[in-house]
């Protein structure tokens, strides 16, 4: 089988995501012709269809899918060679622009001082922040899929990395309360606000023992709203620490005693761009950062 050439790989990738055939050739300058030609280059090289055609567009396959996650790492592990060895024979300081994806309540609170203090220490550094839901594959299928260098996800306490093809290692563990409004008796009464991304592999066990919790009257998308309802009277929440940091005056949060659940975050990349100084730095940064009130170190 002969490799595929990188403009095969860039070619895969833009179809991949723009859908169609004709506006990848115009994102990169070729002809529609000439994209479909080295599609099909590719298909028989990696003997496999990559991409269902039609009126629709060009979407992939399984295999296609697949075939875009490893050339969109391959292209980041290509641009990441040319910087390191550029640094390496010149002593340069560390550049380019760092990919990072987080769920909101931890690219809200814990990465601002991670990415100021790399920031200080690597000036050539930038950094793009996606915030991704962690529903599905969440945070970490975006960097199995080459969209990201590095995610802060939630990570199983036992087991395998969250997705197939990705490194993973544990930062810190939050621990889940009751957020309420202040001043109410029996906030356990109250009426529950839930949010899509809540009630995880780490918290179902717990949930199900639970027979005070009713089903939610309220859900929403994201644990920043379901707060803010609960802190106008709405009703009551089970929130992790992170989404509770800088609450609204008018909430107040309750331990879930004897036994709170708990969930574990920490980053997420591939075997490839882990050893890469960027990446490196950045998970210095994120191994040194001080840990807001309810957040511990991962054991």
């Amino acid at each position: 089988m002969t490799d595929l050439a990188p403009h095969e790989l860039r070619i895969l990738v833009a179809v991949e995501e723009e859908g169609a055939f004709t506006a990848a050739a115009t994102r990169l300058g070729t002809t529609q012709s000439a994209v479909s030609h080295a599609v099909r280059g590719c298909e028989r090289k990696l003997g496999a269809v990559l991409f269902e055609r039609g009126r629709h567009g060009a979407r992939p396959t399984e295999a296609g899918a697949r075939a875009v996650a490893y050339a969109r790492r391959l292209l980041r592990l290509m641009a990441a060679m040319r910087a390191e060895v550029r640094s390496t024979n010149t002593d340069e300081p560390l550049t380019g622009t760092l990919r990072i994806v987080a769920f909101r309540s931890a690219a809200a609170h814990l990465l601002p001082p991670v990415l100021s203090r790399l920031a200080e220490r690597h000036p050539g550094l930038s950094a793009r922040v996606r915030i991704v839901r962690e529903v599905g594959r969440g945070a970490a299928g975006e960097v199995a899929d080459g969209r990201a260098d590095l995610a802060l996800a939630t990570l199983n306490a036992d087991g395998p990395p969250p997705v197939p093809g990705v490194v993973a290692a544990r930062l810190y563990e939050e621990t889940y309360a009751l957020a309420h409004p202040r001043g109410h008796a029996e906030p356990r009464r109250l009426p529950l606000v839930d949010w899509e991304e809540n009630c995880g592999s780490y918290t179902r066990s717990w949930w199900r023992r639970q027979d005070w919790i009713p089903p939610a009257t309220v859900d929403v998308e994201d644990d920043a709203v379901a707060v803010s309802m609960v802190a106008q009277g709405l009703g009551m929440a089970i929130m992790p620490a992170t989404a509770l940091l800088g609450a609204p005056t008018g909430l107040a949060v309750t331990p879930l005693e004897p036994d709170p659940p708990s969930r574990l975050v920490g980053y997420v990349t591939t075997p490839e761009l882990a050893p890469t100084p960027p990446v490196r730095a950045l998970i210095r940064e994120l191994r040194d950062l001080p840990l807001p009130e309810g957040l511990t170190p991962a054991r």
